[in-house]
């Protein structure tokens, strides 16, 4: 894809599932990624298994706005400054609201919301001053269409295209743009979680029109494609990737 090569992109999430695959293509791509997660040694798995060996992964709560501070001047001090910002981490655990408690709600926004929002308060800042930008929210079709037994997720899903689209508004005119990538049921350790060991994951698959679940090098491209020059008039936008189970 146009514009990739050399770009310095930061990636949240990047132990596993679809921040594993994205930090993977964008290697392949010519990016120089750094990889934000909790899991520390999963980010240097992942380093590890990106080509050209540009891959530099950080142990980061992203939610810690001294950490992801840190992280990113770190990482910064070695690549150099940052193009590009990609949002994929993020947890729930399947619960009916009514039986969730405060101690649950506030763990799935902090991960969920707060971590993007601080991402975006430290690393978009340096693109809005240096005039160009692109950054990728991985949200959610629970965010667009709601999820049973995810409703505290799937506010904070739709607060990400939200805000996706109000800092696309407010950053158009400095050079960055912002878009939100929504996946459907994807075949994730978030999930697992999820289906719990029932058929769940087999009714969706005939529900939906492609009649399998997603898998996370499905939105790969669509993350790198984001990021690229390709998509250089695109912005403030949510794209459903759901084999079709949501259409707009």
């Amino acid at each position: 894809m146009r514009g990739l090569q050399d770009k310095k992109i930061i990636l949240t999430g990047g132990a596993s599932g679809i921040g594993r695959e994205a930090a993977l293509r964008l290697a392949n791509e010519g990016c120089v990624v750094g990889i934000f997660d909790l899991n520390a040694e999963g980010a240097e798995e992942t380093a590890a298994a990106c080509a050209g060996g540009q891959a530099l992964a950080f142990g980061v709560d992203i939610a810690n706005r001294a950490q992801v501070t840190a992280a990113m001047e770190a990482f910064e001090h070695a690549r150099g400054p940052t193009d590009g910002l990609a949002n994929v981490a993020g947890w729930d655990t399947p619960v009916p609201f009514l039986d969730t408690d405060e101690a649950f709600w506030e763990k799935v926004i902090r991960i969920n919301l707060n971590g993007p929002l601080v991402m975006h308060h430290v690393v978009v800042r340096g693109m809005a001053q240096r005039g160009s930008g692109r950054v990728v929210n991985v949200a959610s079709d629970a965010g667009r269409v709601g999820s049973s037994g995810e409703a505290v997720y799937s506010a904070c899903k739709g607060g990400i295209i939200a805000f996706t689209k109000t800092m696309a508004r407010e950053l158009a005119r400095k050079g960055v743009t912002l878009n939100a990538l929504c996946p459907g049921p994807t075949d994730t350790p978030l999930f697992e979680n999820f289906t719990n060991g029932t058929n769940l994951g087999d009714a969706l698959a005939k529900a939906i029109p492609l009649r399998r679940i997603g898998q996370p090098a499905d939105y790969a491209g669509m993350i790198a494609f984001l990021l690229s020059d390709d998509a250089a008039y695109m912005t403030g936008q949510a794209i459903s990737v759901s084999g079709g189970l949501t259409m707009v």
